[in-house]
């Protein structure tokens, strides 16, 4: 016997609540179950990613990184060193940023807090997601405008149902808890 009911009592396909909240949201399929990354744990995450790049670029160069916050050799006659510095620390949080998420689904910092990046839908990004996702999160390296931009992110986490920053905006990215995911779409997370 085949029923025209809209509502569905044996789990196919979308209920009349599943489809109210997607039309009355406008926005994309979450993976059912999936719970989203609080903000004080993505902060978290980044201050450790960023303490990682650091540290590696601190041992890589023998502590000559630490020149990039020397203001007095930006007027000097080694003000390109200063620059030369910068561009490492730039390079570096770039590279890390988008290969570290792209290879593990997340950076070291989230690992740390259980968190995940994916798709919207809950696939992994692709390459070109990761890179447009690191180039955005370059500007919270800008001394005192990082503030700003942390600021005006935190806020759009935070009043955005879906918990998105316009970094995850652009890129169609959400941040989750790790085990909140179904098992299918944890299996390119390491």
């Amino acid at each position: 016997m085949i029923h025209d009911s809209p509502i569905s009592i044996h789990g196919q396909g979308p209920t009349l609540a599943k489809l109210a909240v997607q039309s009355n949201e406008g926005h994309w399929p979450v993976p059912e179950g999936t719970i989203l990354a609080p903000l004080w744990k993505r902060i978290a995450a980044y201050i450790i990613d960023t303490s990682v790049v650091m540290g590696i670029l601190l041992i890589a160069t023998s502590s000559w990184i630490a020149y990039a916050w020397n203001l007095g050799a930006l007027f000097s006659a080694q003000w390109y060193f200063v620059l030369v510095n910068w561009a490492l620390i730039i390079g570096g949080n770039y590279l890390y940023h988008k290969y570290a998420v792209h290879n593990m689904g997340r950076s070291l910092g989230q690992w740390w807090f259980g968190l995940a990046v994916v798709r919207e839908d809950g696939e992994p990004l692709q390459l070109m997601d990761c890179g447009r996702r690191s180039i955005s999160k370059l500007r919270y390296l800008i001394p005192l405008l990082n503030l700003i931009f942390l600021f005006i992110d935190g806020r759009h986490i935070r009043r955005r149902h879906t918990h998105q920053s316009s970094i995850d905006l652009a890129c169609a990215s959400i941040v989750v808890i790790e085990n909140s995911l179904p098992p299918a779409k944890r299996q390119g997370l390491r």
